[in-house]
């Protein structure tokens, strides 16, 4: 058996937990440079906000109806994640954490009845952390998936969906719809609805060799899932990234090379800490800029520069070089830069790097002083120590005008209790 546990309106529960003035009252968390709603509390969907409109656009609808808004806070969401996903290690030594507010428990030899356990779970999660969660337990993890939906939708019992059975597991998948079950994508949705199929149950009917080869063996997989035949493993360690990008929408619209030179300087650190973060370098890069393409009325501006590094490196100091030399080839002046970013490729293990006698690098130099520095951010915090091409960011920040208190990482944020 497998359970999928999923946190409930994930950034909008993580602002309730240290606001609990926010419960029952509608609330909606902005994307970067606040700009489009990203996440809806129950209340606030049903007021009929949608996912990804443009906060702008309904500022007065927002002030009217008493709306909570906040600017994404990812420090908070991280922490929180992190807590929720060290109470869900304790249930079982098989974990595997699919995203932020989601991760599947492989169940099996427990013997156990299901629905008090995922009920012990979300209790405990709720009890520790704050959030709120809905727990989908199955034979496969793709019902698994189902049965969550099957728990958020009202049809579980306390936030608990439980398909342990042939008549529980028909019953559900007859409601499911199937642009709904994990695996099947938009183009899939669309191909499946030509032949009439609306629902999971109806895909499951299919012929195994229809499928097979209209949707490739990974479609076929799917169905097998949903008919209780586990083809989906646990991935317990999360495989290396082969890409690894870093880009951000500047908060203000950038003319100037010195504030694009940080900009990239500081993705470009961003990609090292995740490569060192899995042991690994990288070979290629590939550095990009664009202007607003929505600002129709100014002169469009885009261009990036792919290129192969001297050898295979993980180090800040070294991309970052590399990244703003780039941006100096594709910069040209006049215009209104409102996005930049970098792309790390040709990604290798730390010990597979083949030198070269050109470099002109130190790179057990490097390797030390990374290693340094990787050791004392992570203590004091993200940027503690930085290397100077990264500057401030003042002129290139995101904009978080509505930017929640990072409570649970940043000591002046700790909440004061006076008793």
């Amino acid at each position: 058996m497998y359970a999928l546990v999923d946190c409930n309106n994930f950034y909008v529960s993580c602002e309730r937990v240290f606001r609990p003035d926010l419960n029952g009252r509608p609330v909606v968390v902005l994307s970067n440079n606040d700009g489009c709603i990203i996440a809806r509390s129950n209340e606030a969907k049903e007021l009929g906000i949608r996912m990804g409109e443009p906060a702008f656009k309904i500022a007065d609808f927002l002030q009217q109806n008493q709306v909570a808004v906040f600017s994404s806070n990812y420090a908070l969401y991280g922490d929180l994640s992190h807590r929720v996903m060290s109470i869900l290690g304790r249930f079982t030594p098989e974990l595997e954490i699919y995203s932020i507010d989601e991760a599947f428990l492989g169940l099996a030899g427990l013997n156990v009845d299901w629905e008090d356990y995922g009920r012990k779970i979300r209790e405990t999660v709720l009890r520790h952390v704050g959030i709120p969660v809905s727990v989908g337990i199955a034979p496969t993890k793709v019902l698994a998936k189902a049965a969550n939906h099957h728990a958020k939708k009202g049809r579980g019992k306390q936030g608990v969906g439980v398909l342990d059975s042939p008549e529980k597991i028909e019953a559900a998948l007859k409601e499911l719809p199937v642009d709904e079950v994990w695996g099947i994508g938009r183009q899939y949705t669309k191909l499946l609805k030509a032949q009439q199929v609306e629902t999971a149950w109806e895909f499951r009917q299919l012929d195994d060799d229809w499928v097979r080869r209209r949707m490739t063996v990974v479609g076929l997989r799917v169905k097998k899932e949903l008919e209780g035949i586990a083809c989906l493993e646990m991935e317990l360690i999360p495989p290396a990234k082969k890409v690894i990008c870093t880009s951000r929408s500047f908060g203000a619209d950038q003319t100037d090379l010195g504030p694009l030179e940080e900009a990239v300087a500081t993705f470009a650190a961003r990609c090292a800490e995740k490569l060192r973060r899995q042991r690994s370098c990288a070979g290629m890069m590939m550095v990009f800029l664009h202007t607003n393409g929505f600002k129709e009325d100014e002169p469009q501006y885009a261009k990036n520069l792919v290129f192969k590094l001297p050898a295979a490196t993980n180090s800040t100091i070294e991309l970052a070089r590399h990244a703003r030399a780039a941006l100096r080839v594709i910069y040209k002046k006049g215009y209104r830069y409102k996005k930049a970013g970098v792309i790390v490729m040709g990604i290798v293990p730390e010990e597979r790097v083949q030198g070269s006698l050109f470099s002109g690098v130190d790179e057990a130099k490097h390797a030390a002083v990374m290693k340094q520095i990787d050791r004392i951010n992570a203590k004091y915090g993200r940027d503690t120590i930085k290397i100077a091409a990264q500057g401030s960011g003042e002129k290139w920040k995101l904009r978080r005008q509505k930017l929640s208190p990072c409570y649970t990482t940043r000591w002046e944020d700790i909440i004061k209790v006076r008793v």
